[in-house]
């Protein structure tokens, strides 16, 4: 008998449909991708705050957070990558399920584990939201010097270096960043969030 056999989920006493009625929202999971320096970690803080102060409860999973403690046995090749977004993706089902508003913000450079991600906790619980940033205009914001390192071949496997990005093709949050301030791109999205959230 294989351990899997041996493992029978529990079905607990409040439901997702008892934390919805008492929150009086719909929980979601918010996944961010874009390459790095798109600003995806400083457009979910900023939703993150506005939810905040509008009675919502939050909760964000950023890449370099999540890779310094659970998935701090990870490297940046294809299948550890893969790996990350899986961890993250479980995690997220839990959060969603316990009620939160969860915004992810990773690379998170392919399609496949995208949509893993999706399926795993539903597609009425899942938005994506691509923030479409140039890769020249993400090396030059580099505040961590990330590009740099990668064009010198010091970070070997680095996403828009010589690893690729699948942008997404059908978001339901699309933000080109050039020419928009953070407000500007925190206006676009939560005019396109809000209505999914009731």
């Amino acid at each position: 008998m294989s351990t899997n056999e041996n493992i029978i989920p529990h079905q607990h006493t409040i439901t997702l449909e008892d934390r919805v009625k008492k929150n009086g929202y719909r929980p979601k999971l918010l996944w961010f991708t874009g390459l790095s320096g798109s600003g995806k970690s400083t457009l979910a803080s900023a939703l993150e705050t506005y939810l905040h102060q509008n009675g919502f409860q939050t909760y964000i999973l950023d890449g370099d957070n999540v890779r310094s403690g659970l998935n701090k046995d990870l490297d940046f090749s294809d299948d550890s990558r893969k790996e990350n977004i899986r961890r993250i993706s479980e995690v997220s089902k839990l959060f969603v399920d316990a009620g939160l508003i969860v915004l992810t913000a990773f690379i998170s450079p392919f399609r496949e584990d995208r949509a893993t991600a999706r399926s795993l906790v539903g597609d009425e619980n899942f938005i994506e939201v691509f923030v479409d940033t140039p890769l020249e205009e993400c090396e030059k914001r580099d505040v961590k010097g990330l590009y740099a390192k990668a064009r010198a071949g010091k970070i070997p496997n680095f996403t828009g270096i010589d690893s690729p990005f699948e942008r997404p093709e059908n978001p339901e949050v699309h933000i080109e960043t050039v020419g928009l301030t953070v407000e500007e791109s925190l206006n676009v999205l939560l005019e396109k969030i809000l209505p999914l959230l009731k």
